[in-house]
């Protein structure tokens, strides 16, 4: 009740504040017109003049020079929904998900291991750091099948012009449409930056505070039972964990009897201070606008992380954990907890020096971090460190048309003394119509996960030691308004995986996996688009990483500007992928594992939608799910796809959202 309460309170505030102006035509054209002025005609009406009430809004990522504008196209439901379309997911929103395409874990240093809840979290790399000449809102609200709802905020605006500040906020709730299937997410993160009167000195603070709440069932017990006529209603049919529960399809009760509860709080402090050339240009006599072109930058990023890992089953089944876990309960239905806590804390010192005067994105960069580890684990507490030295070459052209990347780190000392990463990237503009180039190469060499440790309280009895994982990744990509082209290839050694449940492994044999990718809009006709996005991937059989041969996304759509203000898109939408032995997955550990006993074979995803802005507002109408319609035994959407072994997805989902965005 309080998530509802919260939604409806910051509703009626931004209606009561903000006025809700030509947003998005204000975007789309900012930076690009002066500022209007007031006429009146004979009759001494007065004209009201829409540009000078324009915007200029942008952003950029915590470490990137480039600069972005706000996506307001409509025809792409990736940017309304939480998990990407190249994700698969256990069954509903909120629930553990893992990438169809594959994407190795590539960071070398201290790593946890729990990564199956990522795609809902909020990370430090991907905060926005905004800049705006006005107060800045956004509201959005979901609503789907099942009770299951996700409600989104943002604000930002610049009090002053040197300072910034912002916040994101992001509640998933799902029910679920099987027993024991409950999620509950909330995210929040606050941002702030600020710049000196004389441009010399910089700030940023970020705080991210991540929960994630997350039931888990361990799977249907007989497949056979989606077709059965006295158990369409999904809660009546036996999952293998969480079965005692009294199931209640109740969006507002966020209690979690079996399953995982994962919290992590950061916040990072990041403040510079230049050396370099000083000027000024005076706007009139009383305002100077003053100019500072860096030469020397000293830079100090404070970072305090916290995570907490909990799996917790109040009423587990003695039987299901003797078999997967090789785990003796005291009782025939006992409680089983499993936690560990971690406190990471970062002092990094830097040095930038910039070449050239007049190109800021143009610098060398030295430093070195000291990070302190503190572990709270079911062998005990335990006191880590790690003693890092990493270097940067960036360049941006002034003429926008090179941009290279070479970027290292190494680890001195320490409980990750010896990983390493060094990566580097060169892209080239070309022109219109070809559009941008680019080639990268990354090499990663790192310890393994923590999880992997014979000290995790998540090991459950391995005894195990592993040599370092070596991780290299290659290729390029070709972006241009008429198709995207991109080739990936990934060299992996010493690869370290779950090979059941909970027994780990390493796998001793050089594993090379080939991804290629294309994406093109074709025009059908005047107003019917065909988005296709296929990717091929390929590696050997007997490796340890699953993946679909072909994955492929299509979107027929008919599209348009319609009475001056109104932008539609609606068709459908086909998602498939060719059958593998999909990845099973292990709700203790929170892991996704290979496994050689069952072939997924899924109809294609098949969705109808309806997708329309007008002005600052923005509304989705989905059908999702329609290739489960089954006339066996009765009409009914019962003939669910999988996304694991015994993890059925949902059958039909009518999907309603609607999102805000305010000017003031």
């Amino acid at each position: 009740m309080k998530h509802l309460v919260f939604f409806i309170v910051v509703f009626l505030s931004a209606k009561l504040t903000f006025g809700q102006e030509e947003v998005l035509r204000r975007l789309n054209n900012a930076g690009n017109r002066g500022s209007g002025i007031a006429r009146k005609d004979t009759i001494g009406f007065e004209h009201r003049d829409d540009l000078k009430d324009s915007i200029t809004i942008t952003y950029r990522y915590l470490d990137s020079t480039s600069r972005y504008r706000i996506d307001s196209s409509v025809n792409d439901f990736d940017n309304y929904y939480s998990v990407p379309s190249s994700y698969q997911y256990l069954g509903n929103n909120g629930a553990a998900a893992v990438s169809l395409i594959f994407r190795p874990y590539a960071k070398a240093g201290w790593d946890a291991g729990f990564h199956a809840f990522d795609v809902y979290r909020f990370k430090l790399e991907e905060t926005k750091l905004y800049r705006t000449t006005k107060p800045f809102s956004m509201l959005g609200y979901q609503l789907a099948s099942g009770k299951e709802q996700m409600i989104k905020a943002m604000h930002t605006q610049n009090p002053r012009p040197n300072l910034n500040f912002g916040f994101d906020y992001r509640l998933i709730s799902a029910p679920g449409l099987f027993v024991t299937q409950n999620t509950s997410h909330n995210n929040v993160r606050f941002f702030t930056t600020y710049q000196g009167k004389r441009k010399r000195y910089n700030g940023s603070l970020i705080l991210i505070n991540n929960v994630i709440r997350a039931s888990e069932n361990g799977g249907i017990q007989n497949d056979s039972s989606l077709m059965d006529p006295n158990k369409k209603e999904r809660y009546a049919i036996d999952v293998n964990l969480g079965n005692a529960a009294n199931y209640t399809p109740n969006p507002f009760i966020t209690t979690i009897s079996t399953g995982n509860i994962y919290k992590d709080f950061t916040a990072m402090l990041r403040q510079s201070y230049d050396i370099g050339k000083r000027d000024s240009l005076e706007i009139n006599d009383s305002t100077t606008e003053y100019l500072f072109y860096p030469k020397l930058r000293m830079q100090h990023t404070f970072t305090f992380s916290s995570y907490n890992y909990t799996f917790n089953d109040l009423g587990a089944d003695s039987a299901i954990y003797k078999q997967w876990y090789d785990t003796t309960l005291k009782k025939e239905v006992d409680t089983f907890k499993v936690a560990e806590k971690w406190a990471v804390i970062s002092n990094d010192f830097s040095l930038l020096q910039f070449p050239d005067t007049k190109n800021s994105a143009e610098f060398f960069l030295a430093g070195a971090t000291i990070q302190n580890i503190i572990a709270k684990l079911s062998t005990g507490n335990k006191n880590f460190y790690n003693v890092l030295l990493h270097g940067e070459y960036r360049n941006r052209t002034r003429n926008r048309k090179w941009d290279l990347l070479l970027k290292g780190e190494f680890y001195l000392n320490g409980l990750n003394g010896g990983d390493y990463s060094a990566s580097g990237t060169i892209g080239r503009y070309l022109n219109r119509k070809l559009g941008d180039v680019k080639i990268f190469f990354n090499n990663v060499n790192r310890t393994p996960s923590f999880i992997f440790d014979n000290r995790s309280s998540f090991n459950l009895g391995n005894n195990n030691n592993f040599n370092k994982e070596n991780i290299t990744s290659f290729g390029a990509r070709a972006v241009n308004p008429f198709f995207a082209l991109s080739f990936t290839n990934h060299i992996i050694t010493n690869y370290t995986y779950f090979t059941d449940y909970f027994h780990t492994a390493q796998y001793s044999k050089i594993i090379n996996l080939v991804q290629l990718s294309a994406s093109k809009k074709i025009k059908l006709t005047k107003k019917i688009n065909w988005y296709a996005d296929v990717v091929v991937q390929q590696t050997d059989k007997a490796a340890p990483i699953r993946v679909p041969l072909v994955f492929t996304r299509s979107r027929f759509s008919y599209e348009g500007n319609f009475f001056k203000n109104l932008n539609l898109s609606t068709g459908l939408e086909v998602r498939y992928y060719t059958p593998y032995k999909a990845y099973n997955y292990s709700p203790v550990v929170g892991q996704f594992m290979p496994q050689d006993t069952m072939t997924i074979k899924n109809l294609p995803d098949v969705s109808a939608f309806l997708h329309f802005r007008i002005k600052g507002f923005t509304a989705y109408i989905r059908a999702e799910n329609l290739n489960t319609v089954s006339f066996k035994n009765g009409f009914g959407f019962i003939n669910n796809n999988f996304a694991a072994p015994h993890y059925p997805t949902q059958g039909y989902v009518l999907r309603f959202g609607i999102q805000w965005w305010f000017v003031n």
